[in-house]
């Protein structure tokens, strides 16, 4: 059984997901291959939905890894639409944009290349969904800066919130082998429900999505 979801339940998911997109399959074998930690396609297709769900035409994603979750969200853009994505690693930025562009989307994607805290230094919004997937200790100390770019009624959406089960005290499997990471996500987690500025409900899907409304 699975820590969040039965694996019977995931199984049965999965099933009625029936991803047709060549590249977004090869991409996941490719990140399955190195083992990387990218979304899988229900949480694809969740991110797909909500940026049409509020229509959005700009995106900012951090941690891009090579691409995958990118393409599910850069592809319901509308023409002029832009995914902004960043990437500290510059292996995997090279590889991201030529994912981007096998899959046809260069023009409506720019991935920068640096260290996110430094980069949303200088970025102006705003931006109708947020798509958090980078450094998981960074979650709490760019909060504040994210929700800044985030307009009223866009959304700010994490991914491994629930981090295997580790964020519950005595549940988790701890297959992840470092605790600073579980206790940095718990404290996000009471931030993004506790924040001024957000309405926030967690989705036990895969590792745990936050989806998080900016008032």
């Amino acid at each position: 059984m699975g820590q969040i979801v039965p694996d019977a339940v995931e199984r049965y998911l999965s099933s009625l997901n029936h991803v047709s997109d060549s590249v977004l399959q090869d991409i996941a074998r490719v990140g399955q291959k190195l083992k990387l930690q990218l979304v899988d396609a229900e949480v694809g297709t969740l991110l797909r939905v909500l940026a049409m769900a509020v229509r959005a035409t700009r995106i900012l994603e951090i941690g891009t890894a090579i691409g995958y979750s990118g393409i599910w969200m850069a592809g319901v853009l509308p023409e002029g639409g832009m995914l902004v994505t960043m990437e500290v690693n510059e292996h995997r930025v090279r590889e991201a944009r030529h994912n981007f562009a096998r899959a046809g989307l260069s023009e409506r994607v720019k991935v920068i290349s640096g260290d996110a805290p430094l980069l949303l230094a200088e970025m102006s919004g705003a931006f109708d969904l947020i798509f958090q997937d980078g450094d998981k200790r960074m979650y709490g100390p760019m909060l504040n800066r994210l929700v800044d770019l985030l307009r009223p009624g866009g959304l700010l959406v994490t991914d491994n919130v629930l981090w295997d089960g580790d964020v519950v005290p005595g549940f988790g499997s701890h297959k992840h082998s470092n605790p600073v990471d579980a206790e940095a996500i718990t404290a996000y987690n009471e931030q993004i429900h506790n924040h001024p500025s957000l309405v926030t409900s967690i989705v036990p899907l895969r590792d745990g999505v936050a989806i998080s409304v900016k008032r």
